[in-house]
């Protein structure tokens, strides 16, 4: 192994890739200083040894403003995937320094926290009380760009397009979804529909099978929590394509159309590829996947 300057890399610090991706996500770069505890002056001074370092303009003006360059998400891309390793040793040395379980950061979306996962969620804290379990509820997107930054150790969502780089995943369960309409409606008239946002995973799911059984697909209204969705059926508001499972739990009365599944979605559970090894979070998953339910 060589040093830095004998193979010609350049000696970046993590403080500055960390500088570029509070700008890539704060709104204003003051807000970006304050995100990482420093000055504006002293963020710009970070960023520019940066790009000095790197030989890259990461930044145009554009007036008062300060746009990157398409060089620059290349270099965000790197930057993320520094910081997510970096974070994960941190926490490794603090764990070991402390002769402790540590804790374990788990996101899943609502299906999963309250339903699939739960007996494997209580098993894991009943057997591990000494392990800080801290369990986060948001939609698939949300969960996988939170796993990439490191912020969560292991989630539990719907399968995407495509796993985001960097990422792992294990097949958990496949769920089946119906069709739900008014008691009250029009028996024939498919629609209008009440779904999930923009940008969800079962949304796309969802408008494909719509399209590919011939329904014409107007959206109403939306929400990323299906017991919202399950109530504006039950106003008259619109039709929905919902999880069987959890529309069996939330009490109100809905007109199923069909007997069969409408689509599946499936459930997996990701990591990051890269990471040191976690025996705290390999017994969640293990407790998990024991007891899916």
């Amino acid at each position: 192994m060589v040093g830095l300057a004998k193979a010609g890399l350049p000696n970046l610090s993590v403080q500055q890739l960390d500088y570029l991706v509070a700008v890539h996500e704060a709104p204003t770069w003051a807000d970006a200083a304050a995100a990482v505890g420093v000055t504006p002056s002293a963020l710009s001074q970070g960023l520019a040894e940066l790009e000095r370092r790197l030989g890259v303009a990461l930044f145009t003006r554009h007036g008062r403003r300060r746009v990157p360059t398409e060089a620059a998400e290349v270099v965000l891309a790197h930057a993320y995937a520094v910081l997510a390793r970096t974070q994960d040793l941190a926490r490794w040395a603090e764990q070991r320094r402390a002769g402790a379980a540590g804790g374990v950061r788990v996101g899943m979306i609502d299906a999963a926290a309250t339903i699939h996962c739960a007996a494997g969620l209580a098993v894991f804290r009943a057997e591990r009380p000494e392990v800080d379990l801290h369990l986060q509820v948001s939609p698939s997107g949300e969960l996988l760009r939170d796993l990439v930054a490191a912020r969560l150790d292991v989630v539990v969502c719907v399968a995407p397009a495509v796993l985001p780089e960097g990422l792992t995943a294990t097949p958990l369960l496949d769920e089946d979804l119906a069709v739900y309409a008014p008691e009250a409606g029009p028996p024939r008239a498919w629609g209008p529909w009440v779904t999930y946002p923009i940008g969800s995973q079962t949304r796309e799911l969802v408008l494909d099978a719509l399209r590919r059984a011939g329904r014409s697909v107007t959206v109403v209204a939306e929400s990323h929590q299906p017991e919202v969705l399950a109530q504006m059926v039950a106003l008259g508001i619109g039709w929905s394509v919902l999880p069987v499972v959890q529309v069996e739990r939330f009490g109100v009365v809905l007109r199923r159309v069909g007997d069969e599944s409408f689509v599946r979605r499936n459930l997996l559970v990701a990591h990051r590829a890269d990471g040191p090894a976690d025996p705290t979070v390999d017994a969640l998953v293990a407790a998990i996947q024991a007891r899916v339910n």
